[in-house]
């Protein structure tokens, strides 16, 4: 019948085995035989007849506690309800509405424990127009980056206008790391002459040119006509930054700007067509503005592009897992009292409180 070792078995298997050891015995066949033959562990069968002798079944049960110590606590299910109902978080995923909890004080618990009471209440639903990826792309070969302002990438993007066949571009230039906007510009042509202004406004902001040629960013961009002009690489080579090209037809090697794009044209508030170049500019002010500052990234542990730009996503992602560690401790302690009149303090200030004290 083949090795059942690790394998999970009725109680009727388990039973019948017992009864065949029992059987082989008044024969004086030993047990180590009857369990080679069953390929079965002598201490399982051993472990299996104690159980049955002190009157208990032999059924599977569920391993561990019957009740988890660090359980979440009934007051933390309601806040996340209540949060995830308010009008100001109603459109944010999970996780971004964990971790904008985490950061205002509302509640403390991981994005698996949201997700999962945000289904239990019917709070869950596919946001976007994106489907999942299919995951067959390959990532171009980089070399690793470890900081702000080491690789860049821009590229344009076509912005529909109320006349057919007309577009704007938008030109967006963007940091690998932190995937910071650094600088962006919208023009009525596709022309080396503002790619060039793009790419010279972000060596301005970052002050690149007062670093060390070995400390400057390289960059990566497509194969389009003006990241090929003679102008671009003439600039490029005089300023000792390396340019790099993705692929023919392969968008997966600029990920990171094609990215930003995705985000947004997907944005709730993103207008769709742009009447003139300025208003596709004063919108795109407030948009950058947001994205740099309020929006958290899913890529960079949900900072903001300029708090890691800054060098403060470790800072922040440390002290979001503190807390979380302190909370589950607090649900420890609350969880394990029985009849304990005395009240819990809160692992963070001096008031009593058995959910999320603030910070």
């Amino acid at each position: 019948m083949g090795s059942i070792k690790g394998a999970w078995l009725k109680e009727e298997h388990k039973v019948a085995i017992l009864l065949s050891v029992e059987e082989a015995r008044e024969k004086r066949i030993t047990i180590t035989r009857v369990c080679a033959m069953w390929r079965i562990g002598r201490r399982r069968v051993s472990r299996w007849a104690t159980v049955r002798k002190r009157g208990h079944v032999l059924g599977n049960g569920r391993p561990g506690p019957a009740r988890a110590c660090h359980r979440l606590l009934e007051e933390e299910r309601v806040a996340v309800v209540a949060v995830a109902r308010e009008e100001t978080y109603v459109d944010l995923s999970h996780r971004t509405l964990a971790v904008r909890a985490w950061d205002e004080g509302l509640f403390f618990m991981s994005f698996s424990s949201v997700y999962r009471i945000m289904c239990s209440e019917g709070l869950m639903s596919m946001r976007g127009p994106h489907g999942p990826h299919n995951g067959r792309s390959l990532p171009p070969v980089r070399r690793e980056i470890t900081g702000a302002n080491q690789r860049w990438c821009w590229d344009i993007s076509y912005l529909r206008t109320y006349e057919r066949g007309l577009y704007l571009y938008l030109y967006l230039l963007l940091d690998e790391f932190s995937r910071k906007a650094l600088h962006w510009l919208v023009s009525w042509h596709q022309k080396a002459e503002e790619a060039r202004e793009l790419l010279e406004g972000g060596l301005i902001a970052e002050n690149i040119l007062d670093l060390p040629e070995e400390k400057r960013p390289e960059i990566i961009n497509d194969r389009g006509r003006q990241m090929k002009a003679r102008s671009i690489k003439s600039m490029f080579q005089l300023h000792g930054m390396p340019q790099l090209f993705s692929r023919p037809r392969t968008p997966n090697d600029n990920p990171f700007v094609e990215s930003a794009f995705g985000t947004l044209k997907s944005a709730p508030q993103y207008p769709g067509r742009f009447l003139d170049r300025n208003e596709a500019i004063r919108y795109f002010e407030r948009y950058f503005l947001w994205y740099n500052t309020e929006h958290l990234h899913s890529g960079i542990d949900y900072v903001t592009p300029d708090q890691c730009h800054r060098g403060l996503r470790e800072q922040i992602v440390a002290e979001r897992r503190r807390k979380l560690a302190a909370q589950q401790q607090l649900r420890k302690v609350v969880n394990r009292r029985e009849m304990d009149p005395l009240p819990v303090l809160s692992p963070w200030s001096t008031q009593t409180s058995t959910l999320c004290p603030v910070a």
